[in-house]
């Protein structure tokens, strides 16, 4: 540092109100046509190069999770809520039983 003297005051910014709840509304109804990324995740299993090669039609994959354990569902990767895996209309779906801290309200 130099020798010079600097001139230092504390920042002023203007009162902003205590806030509502209306702007919060607005901000979301703004997000609200913005796509996202949902991905529900079964379970996770580590393999080597090796095993990943020997792979083929019929091999079975064992998972780090028990049969009827209840799957994540992220957003953009990150852990939003959790489910239970049902069949809706022929197809795989999920319940949502859980939200996990900071996922929509």
């Amino acid at each position: 540092m130099s020798a010079e003297q600097t001139d230092v005051a504390p920042a002023e910014y203007p009162d902003l109100g205590a806030g509502t709840n209306a702007g919060q509304r607005r901000d979301t109804a703004m997000l609200a046509d913005v796509n996202l990324e949902v991905t529900v995740e079964l379970g996770r299993v580590r393999m080597r190069v090796r095993d990943l090669l020997q792979l083929s039609e019929g091999s079975v994959l064992e998972l780090d999770r028990a049969a009827g354990a209840p799957v994540d569902v992220l957003v953009n990767g990150s852990v939003v809520a959790r489910g239970d895996v049902v069949v809706v209309d022929d197809e795989l779906g999920v319940r949502i039983t859980e939200l996990v801290g900071g996922g929509p309200q």
